[in-house]
């Protein structure tokens, strides 16, 4: 039978040296910056009931997740998204806190992503959630910790922002079953133009059919506005685009430039979005490294109805396009190597305490003789070799990986 003790499950892998430098440093910016606008750190279990995710409208489907059973013959799933766990988290523990909860998190998720193969089925992600807060200063306060998240980690991204109600209300007029507009909406998100004309060419043409030939091309600069008024057919598509091109101004007012874009084609498949939806890219990377929205209904299904709105951040991804660009800097090595004569080992490790404690790095050598440290030292580019005996003795390594 075939071993599998040598290599990492299908979707994860191993993070080294300059790898976990480059990850914790984007939490580490990101969680300063969350803190420092007051939301709070939670941490929920990274083993969930799956009864959490599959509530209807939550768009994870049961292929999506890695399951197991616990003692008693329950579903768990390994946590395949960070929202829902935080909207039990409110609706349970949080219910009586003072409105609006601000929470942060720092977490990996886990996704059987069998559609795509190279795509990593474990991500960290950090992230908000504005809970018990609705309408537009709620939605600036958010999307601006977005745009600031991203200047921290990469100012060279683009942010698109759409409004998941400008489907539904299209949507809504389409002559099809439930199922053919989730179909609609699947080919609009993924601007699958021929599977979106195989379904539309079915059906008469209509105002609600052009709009939706048009929506996934609805994607630029302030211009879009003028041309999607032109498809809104009721109230509500006019109300939700009214809406998103104030939100627009306002972000444009930051000075975003041509960072800033409208697409109305943002239809994510998380079902609970019910407002302002937005995604941050980075050329680097194929995929959002940055998604959020509002999602007002979210909470009533855990019997805690509120308003609410955050957003998450592929901490791996920017790790990862820190280290294409060379922003990493190499994990330096130890600048002392402190090495005990026999009988004087205990010395040794209060002397690396002191190196240590007035901030210079240092390792204590565990070789047997003072050559086998200083090859140690040489093979490694350790600057300086300190002897520790009844005095100590201090030997700098050249660069060329002699003694001087």
């Amino acid at each position: 039978m075939k071993k599998y003790n040598k290599i990492t499950p299908e979707g994860t892998k191993d993070l080294l040296f300059g790898e976990c430098f480059a990850r914790r440093n984007v939490e580490r910016k990101l969680s300063g910056l969350f803190a420092s606008r007051g939301f709070h750190e939670v941490v929920t279990p990274g083993l969930e009931f799956y009864d959490v995710f599959a509530l209807e409208g939550a768009g994870i489907s049961q292929e999506e997740m890695y399951k197991a059973t616990d003692r008693a013959g329950r579903t768990v799933v390994f946590r395949p998204d960070l929202t829902m766990p935080i909207a039990r988290l409110t609706a349970t523990r949080l219910q009586n806190q003072p409105k609006p909860v601000r929470l942060y998190y720092t977490q990996p998720v886990y996704r059987n992503d069998h559609g795509r193969t190279g795509r990593s089925h474990e991500i960290t992600q950090t992230g908000v959630e504005l809970l018990g807060a609705g309408g537009l200063r709620a939605d600036l306060e958010v999307i601006t910790a977005a745009v600031e998240a991203m200047n921290l980690c990469t100012p060279d991204f683009r942010l698109e922002i759409g409004h998941a109600g400008f489907f539904r209300a299209l949507a809504a007029h389409l002559p099809v079953s439930e199922e053919t507009r989730e179909d609609v909406r699947a080919a609009i998100e993924s601007k699958n133009y021929a599977a979106l004309n195989t379904i539309l060419d079915s059906l008469e043409d209509s105002a609600p059919v052009r709009a939706m030939r048009r929506l996934p091309r609805l994607f630029g600069g302030e211009e879009i506005f003028e041309e999607a008024e032109a498809y809104c057919i009721d109230e509500e598509s006019r109300k939700t685009l009214a809406y998103l091109r104030e939100v627009y101004t306002m972000l444009a007012s930051l000075g975003l430039g041509q960072k800033l874009l409208v697409d109305l084609s943002l239809v994510q498949r998380i079902d609970y979005y019910t407002g302002i939806i937005f995604s941050a890219y980075v050329e680097e990377y194929g995929d959002a490294v940055l998604s959020g929205g509002r999602y007002d209904n979210l909470l009533a299904m855990f019997g805690a109805p509120m308003p609410a709105i955050g957003f998450a951040v592929n901490a791996d991804a920017l790790a990862g396009i820190a280290m294409l660009r060379g922003e990493v800097p190499e994990v330096p090595a130890a600048k002392v190597l402190v090495y005990g004569d026999p009988g004087y080992e205990l010395k040794a490790l209060a002397h690396s305490t002191r190196l240590t404690q007035n901030g210079i790095r240092s390792e204590t050598s565990v070789f047997e003789t003072r050559e086998e440290t200083l090859a140690y030292a040489r093979q490694l580019g350790i600057e300086r070799v300190d002897f520790v005996g009844e005095k100590t003795e201090t030997v700098a390594i050249g660069r060329d990986g002699g003694a001087q």
